[in-house]
């Protein structure tokens, strides 16, 4: 019997979702659990798995259109034995009952599939000569093969008959009426193309649900706080160094390399103790103070920045800040960051250096208060002890929500972070 396949919910507050990459054709077997297709929503891309072993009949969203939370995406055939459903090798699913008394199916009369339309477009033979030999009598890539080659159709008395799949009928589109324009394409139905003279050509791609958010928060951050950034500057000898010193042992007993941002990470938490307005949010006419410390890190990934949450940070040790960052890196690449990994976080962190950003003013993610920026490091000429010394610099950015925060906490918190960094014992004594 055929199931629908709807959209799930896919985290608070969404209520739309944008289709990404179907990975099983119309007809091909599939197992519970296996997973369909791509789901991308605001905040991460998830995958649709099959809730039973069947065969997938029909995909009414494609890639690239939206669907809304609950809506049906496709029909899955279930109630098939597994043994009469074989995964194919050509994405086309052959099924076969034994016990059914043999037919043969008429030429022209299944289904062309989209592997085997291929075929035989390129081979300039027309699917109402071929016989069709999958599900229903549809059309597969070994059937468009055969007729491109000449080949004889296997004989249809040793073949048993394929097991016909219900599928949801489709309404016909009205033709538009005089005077009325004909309907615009789905939204997000993929990129078009368009020349507009010579070779002054033009692409539009409609935005993903990701970029869109990450567009509406940006100007959401820029229109209802009082965004200031103030400056400075850290010296990073002595981290530098003690990571030297340390990687060796470091990685043989934990498994992963000791890197910059666990240092930061503990720094920016002693700061917000210090602090605490940079920790806090504005909520409706009252502050919120939070006694806790969710740091989120900026990550590139696949479909854009993310910011996944490390959650209370302060109990965590640097090696397991190493292990949650890399595994956000790594989940990131491949769109498969949860989207409750992204709600909340008190304090954000971005090191736009990795990609050689030497400075920047960074943008809050609201509702938080403020957000650190790590930057290149250089080695630049310094004056130390009225000395002139060259040293591995990085300048840091703080841009803070200035209803909340003074000049002078702001100062004094990336102050505090300088310090940290320069001398990172501290962490040690504060903590």
């Amino acid at each position: 019997m055929p199931f629908e396949l709807r959209v799930p919910a896919v985290g608070e507050s969404i209520s739309e979702v944008q289709l990404g990459d179907w990975l099983k054709s119309e007809g091909q077997s599939v197992r519970k659990d296996e997973s369909l297709v791509l789901i991308e929503s605001e905040k991460a891309t998830m995958e649709l798995p099959a809730p039973a072993d069947g065969v997938l009949g029909r995909i009414l969203k494609k890639r690239g259109e939206t669907a809304k939370v609950g809506e049906v995406i496709g029909l899955l055939e279930t109630g098939i034995p597994s043994s009469a459903a074989p995964a194919p090798s050509t994405g086309a699913a052959e099924i076969a009952s034994p016990a059914a008394k043999p037919e043969t199916p008429a030429k022209g009369s299944g289904f062309v599939m989209p592997a085997a339309e291929r075929v035989l477009s390129q081979a300039g033979v027309s699917a109402s000569a071929v016989q069709g030999t999958g599900p229903g009598g549809r059309i597969t890539k070994e059937d468009a093969l055969r007729a491109s080659s000449g080949s004889p159709a296997p004989s249809s008395p040793q073949d048993p008959p394929a097991l016909t799949l219900p599928t949801a009928p489709v309404p016909p589109t009205p033709p538009p009426s005089a005077g009325q324009a004909a309907p615009a394409p789905a939204a997000g139905a993929g990129p078009a193309a368009s020349t507009v003279s010579g070779d002054r050509e033009e692409e539009t791609v409609p935005m993903s649900p990701l970029r869109r958010t990450v567009a509406r928060r940006l100007v959401e951050a820029q229109s209802t706080m009082a965004m200031l950034t103030t400056f400075n500057e850290i010296d990073m000898s002595t981290v530098m160094a003690l990571r030297k010193q340390s990687q060796e042992s470091f990685t043989a007993r934990h498994g992963i390399k000791l890197g910059l941002m666990s240092f930061f990470v503990k720094a920016v938490i002693e700061g917000l103790k210090q602090t605490p307005q940079l920790n806090a949010e504005v909520r409706d006419q009252s502050i919120v103070y939070r006694r806790y410390y969710d740091i989120g890190v900026a990550i590139g990934g696949g479909k854009g920045l993310v910011v996944p949450v490390l959650r209370n940070a302060e109990r965590l040790s640097f090696a397991e800040i190493e292990k949650a960052i890399a595994d956000f890196g790594a989940r990131a690449k491949d769109g498969r960051i949860k989207p409750d990994e992204l709600a909340g976080g008190t304090f954000t962190i971005s090191n736009g250096g990795i990609y050689g950003s030497l400075l920047s003013t960074p943008i809050i993610n609201p509702p938080q208060s403020g957000i650190l920026g790590m930057h290149a490091i250089q080695d630049r000429a310094v004056v130390v002890e009225g000395q002139i010394v060259v040293r591995p610099m990085m300048y840091v950015a703080l841009t803070y929500d200035h209803r909340i925060v003074d000049g002078r906490e702001a100062v004094t918190f990336l102050k505090h972070v300088k310090d940290v960094i320069e001398n990172p014992a501290r962490m040690l004594i504060e903590a």
